[in-house]
């Protein structure tokens, strides 16, 4: 629990563009991931639970920093 909280402030803490590039290579990762589990077997499904809420995190932080003015 202390990881996802540790998680959530690092990320929170990061620039408009270094959010974005990170989301991104999220997710072009959950596409691969999804992809994988229709053509063979993943150890963890829950991943694909964990990456897509990851996803809306980063998309959140975005928001706000959108909202603040902070992505140029």
């Amino acid at each position: 629990m202390a990881d996802s909280k540790s998680k959530k402030k690092n990320d929170k803490e990061l620039s408009y563009s270094e959010l974005v590039a990170k989301r991104d290579a999220l997710k072009k990762e959950y596409m691969d991931l999804r992809f994988k589990m229709v053509v063979a077997h993943v150890d963890n499904p829950m991943q694909k639970r964990t990456m897509r809420r990851e996803i809306a995190r980063l998309n959140t932080f975005i928001q706000q920093k959108e909202a603040a003015g902070e992505n140029k």
